[in-house]
């Protein structure tokens, strides 16, 4: 009789029937390598482009349900967090699994604000750029280039030498993300001031001109730090993929970072909120809405920041991004495309074309149109996405590293070249 834990499966080639164990709602794919026709066979494979069904990794980090739009982050509802929590307890959470004691926190907090400066060759390093070279592009360099600044850090199976190198990711990822926005804007460079809290600091090194002391207006302070939790993980999405294939090689942690921004770089992955302020540009005005809305169902183009490769609900970080839209734009002022963003909304939530396809505002429905309020220009959008992602791609790496499925990531292949055939020499090609 066969176990109920299991799958049994006939291969209808041969008639032969095989049982495959089921853990997790998860069968194992090398367990249906045993499935062939003839002995040498190498075996039956799975083929899953761009890992719809596929799980690469056991993970404690993130869960996501992307059916009930829930996020949570060690178990921890992304709401809950984003209320009562600030960026670096959340990256700490993300990183060693539980939320700090005050004595835990404190000690973080220190390592995190003293590893804020970078070395002075890393300005000569970005003055080399172009001065319009993209700022994410010098961030993804620069990361890289770390690599050479700290060689110890190829000890990764050493855990004071990784923990080093997490405090100096986390620490030194704004200054890198300010330096990039102040050389595009033609600015010195701002030191960082370790009086002020993490997204402080970062707006301190943004934007200080001539003042002796910046003081960050504190609603747009606590809405970074909110938009950086937000942002802080989410599943084995593209970088975090990376970030894990990547550090399968032993690679150090500046590269396989270096490698999860190149990854974010993309415009699906990083740039969808740049997206979503072009379409509501182009809209322009709130009487297009409908136009826009029908050209959409024709099929003409997309609709940017609704719909998400794995929330079949109302994205619950949009739900919490929207509410603090309201607190940002009265300081910053409104911004003028919130009025076409709000109808959008309000269009798509009552039709039964979208609602029916599941498409839902995601968080970069309205990400942007804050970050745009706040002066930040669209090519750095992906920017303030890579410094909070930053402890998410540690996070999975860490965990990548002790766990004991750890082996070099290697996909298999459907092989549909040719088969073996002569070399002709050049001369007799037709």
């Amino acid at each position: 009789m066969a176990n109920k834990n299991s799958l049994t499966i006939t291969d209808n080639r041969t008639g032969k029937s095989y049982e495959v164990p089921i853990e997790h709602d998860t069968i194992k794919a090398m367990d249906l390598r045993q499935i062939k026709v003839k002995d040498d066979d190498f075996g039956m494979m799975t083929y899953d482009p761009g890992f719809t069904n596929t799980a690469s990794c056991k993970s404690k980090v993130t869960f996501i349900d992307g059916e009930k739009g829930i996020l949570r982050y060690r178990g921890y509802p992304i709401e809950q967090i984003a209320e009562k929590s600030n960026y670096l307890e959340t990256a700490y959470l993300l990183l060693f699994g539980e939320l700090p004691t005050k004595k835990q926190y404190e000690e973080w907090e220190y390592n995190i604000t003293h590893h804020t400066f970078v070395h002075e060759n890393v300005k000569k390093f970005m003055d080399g750029y172009q001065y319009d070279a993209h700022p994410m592009g010098m961030l993804v360099s620069t990361v890289a280039a770390f690599s050479t600044l700290y060689p110890e850090a190829k000890n990764i199976d050493d855990p004071d030498t990784r923990l080093h190198q997490v405090h100096r990711l986390i620490g030194k990822m704004p200054t890198l993300a300010a330096y990039a926005y102040r050389h595009k804007m033609g600015f010195p460079y701002v030191y960082p001031d370790n009086n002020l809290s993490y997204t402080g600091n970062f707006l301190n090194m943004l934007f200080k001109m001539s003042e002796p002391k910046y003081e960050p207006n504190p609603v747009l302070e606590r809405a970074l730090d909110v938009l950086f939790i937000l942002h802080a993980d989410h599943e084995q999405n593209c970088s975090a993929n990376a970030m894990r294939s990547i550090g399968s090689s032993n690679a150090d942690p500046y590269v396989a970072t270096a490698g999860a921004a190149a990854a974010l770089y993309g415009p699906l992955h990083g740039g969808a909120n740049e997206a979503v302020l072009r379409m509501l540009a182009e809209i322009g005005d709130v009487k297009k809405v409908p136009e826009y809305i029908k050209r959409v169902k024709a099929g003409d183009f997309r609709l940017m920041g609704f719909g998400h490769r794995v929330y079949k609900n109302y994205d619950p970080r949009a739900k919490i991004i929207k509410k603090m839209a309201d607190e940002v734009f009265e300081v910053t002022g409104k911004n003028p495309l919130l009025d076409i963003a709000l109808e959008l909304e309000r269009i798509a939530l009552e039709d039964d074309f979208f609602v029916s396809r599941k498409l839902y505002p995601n968080v970069d429905f309205y990400s942007g149109l804050i970050y745009q309020a706040m002066k930040f220009p669209t090519d750095m959008f992906v920017v303030l996405f890579a410094i909070p992602r930053t402890s998410g791609w540690l996070a999975q790496w860490l965990e990548f590293l002790d766990g004991p499925d750890r082996r070099i990531a290697r996909p298999r292949q459907i092989f549909l070249g040719e088969d073996s055939r002569d070399y002709v020499e050049i001369d007799k090609r037709k």
